[in-house]
């Protein structure tokens, strides 16, 4: 019994064909870790680099590890670092549908067409899903891989379980090309007959991708090294089919250091987790395309890319063959090379809830604060402990007021904010520029240096030895009222 060729040829007919299509396949099973970020936007950026096609690809046939709302993750993520799908489950396409789980028909009837077609086999014998999975099977001892087809169909009509495995040569070598690590051979004696058809109908994972990357016309494949020993099936299974192997880009991992490969039980962070460490997603982005791979020509010493940029200046042979490392501290480098980069109400806006988290007080303003912090922070997370001291100033030590550089000892302070008291409570112009003149005249009607004077009314004004602003800007922030009870405040501490 011949199979019926007209659902393959249709299927066929659908295949976008003459330009670049790449696709990033996530399965929705968790966070993004930084190794599949890096996987998603070189995707991307191959693509745009091509101006070809981008699609969102979810894999699901692994049901019993999808997580409820990693889908929406996915999303969210590719959303935010501006990695548009220009096909995908939400936006559509021409070889929809783009979510495996809906895709079950097609994967049965093209795991028949390939038993027919001699390149996979009906297999009944009985084994632990375990034992599947890890690969550890003897096809020599499989008695099913021999089973005349009719004999074998029989049995599926007769209603008994099977799965469908590869049939892979048992004689010769296959040799496959990928971009980065060119030509690599094996003996076909050391791969296993994989299954490509599970008991309950769905795909596995090597050969649902096989499927979708042609029938979504895919022509790069980027995926992580580890999948390198999986090439030589996916070769088998398209030379079985009769189709084109699309390019491989196989990328080295990324690793927590020269032995460990990075890993969420090892508290090494995703996407998610490095935005909540007060990363930005230009700079996450900036860096992990950096990870394995180098600019070449004439960017090749260029560190900071806008995305259109990157699209640009991406080339395949720019990856690298050896594994990168991941570091926080460069990471933390591009971060704040970012945010002094920002335009300032981007930046005020980006710090509104770091700033919220401590200055409650909403007559504070979030944009004169953050004007503070722009030049003064690596990370969102460095502004709660910086300017809490808005809200609430803290049980500070007199030792504060002791500074050489600027001449000033308890006794010196005291006597600065005696008299500096008088003239704050007389300013009218409470305005930045008012303030700073008032004081810089009056430092030189005492004739002493402007620190002298500033010193101490920034420590009884803030309370810390370390401030996003001088005394002047505090003040400003702080309005007339709260700067004069704090600075009586401090001349009770001082003895006053």
């Amino acid at each position: 019994m011949s199979l019926d060729m007209t659902y393959f040829n249709e299927m066929e007919a659908k295949i976008p064909h003459g330009k670049v299509r790449t696709r990033f396949a996530p399965s929705p099973t968790g966070y993004m870790h930084v190794g599949n970020l890096r996987t998603a936007l070189y995707t991307w950026l191959i693509a745009r680099n091509a101006g070809g096609t981008f699609i969102l690809r979810i894999e699901d046939t692994d049901q019993g590890r999808l997580i409820e709302g990693a889908t929406d993750v996915i999303y969210r993520t590719l959303a935010e670092c501006g990695l548009d799908h220009d096909e995908g489950p939400d936006v559509g396409g021409p070889v929809a549908p783009y979510i495996q789980s809906e895709r079950r028909d097609t994967y049965g009837k093209y795991a028949e067409l390939l038993v027919e077609r001699g390149g996979a086999y009906y297999c009944f014998c009985e084994k632990t899903e375990s034992a599947e999975d890890s690969g550890e099977f003897d096809r020599a001892d499989d008695p099913c891989r021999d089973l005349p087809l009719d004999e074998a169909r029989a049995r599926v009509a007769a209603g008994e379980p099977y799965v469908i495995r590869q049939r892979i040569p048992k004689e010769g070598t296959t040799t496959f090309h990928d971009a980065i690590f060119g030509d690599i051979t094996v003996e076909n004696k050391t791969l296993d007959d994989q299954v490509l058809l599970k008991r309950d109908g769905l795909p596995t994972y090597n050969f649902a991708n096989v499927i979708d990357d042609h029938l979504m016309g895919i022509t790069h494949v980027v995926r992580g090294s580890e999948y390198l020993s999986s090439a030589p099936k996916y070769n088998l299974l398209y030379e079985a089919f009769g189709w084109e192997v699309p390019t491989y880009v196989h990328c080295s991992p990324v690793m927590r250091d020269s032995q460990h490969k990075m890993s969420k039980r090892h508290g090494d962070p995703s996407y998610e987790d490095l935005k909540a460490q007060g990363f930005l997603t230009p700079a996450i982005l900036n860096y992990v395309a950096l990870l394995g791979w180098s600019p070449r020509g004439e960017r090749a010493e260029q560190e900071f890319f806008t995305m259109p940029e990157l699209a640009e200046a991406f080339d395949i042979a720019g990856i690298s063959k050896s594994p990168a490392i991941f570091d926080i501290e460069k990471l933390t480098y591009f971060n704040a090379n970012y945010i002094r980069n920002m335009a300032p109400e981007d930046f005020a806006r980006a710090a509104e809830p770091f700033i919220r988290q401590s200055v409650k007080n909403e007559a504070y303003s979030v944009s004169e604060i953050a004007a503070l912090l722009q030049a003064r922070c690596e990370k969102l997370t460095d502004i709660p402990e910086k300017v809490d001291f808005f809200d609430a100033l803290p049980d500070y030590d007199l030792a504060f007021y002791t500074n050489k550089k600027s001449k000033t000892d308890a006794a010196v302070s005291l006597e600065m904010l005696q008299k500096v008291l008088p003239k704050l409570e007389a300013l009218n112009d409470w305005s930045t520029d008012g303030i700073h003149d008032m004081l810089i005249a009056f430092a030189e009607e005492l004739g002493v240096k402007n620190a002298t004077l500033m010193w101490p009314l920034r420590i009884a004004c803030a309370g810390k030895l370390v401030t996003p602003g001088g005394a002047v800007e505090i003040c400003k922030i702080l309005g007339k009222d709260e700067t004069i009870r704090r600075v009586k405040r401090g001349i009770e501490k001082l003895g006053g």
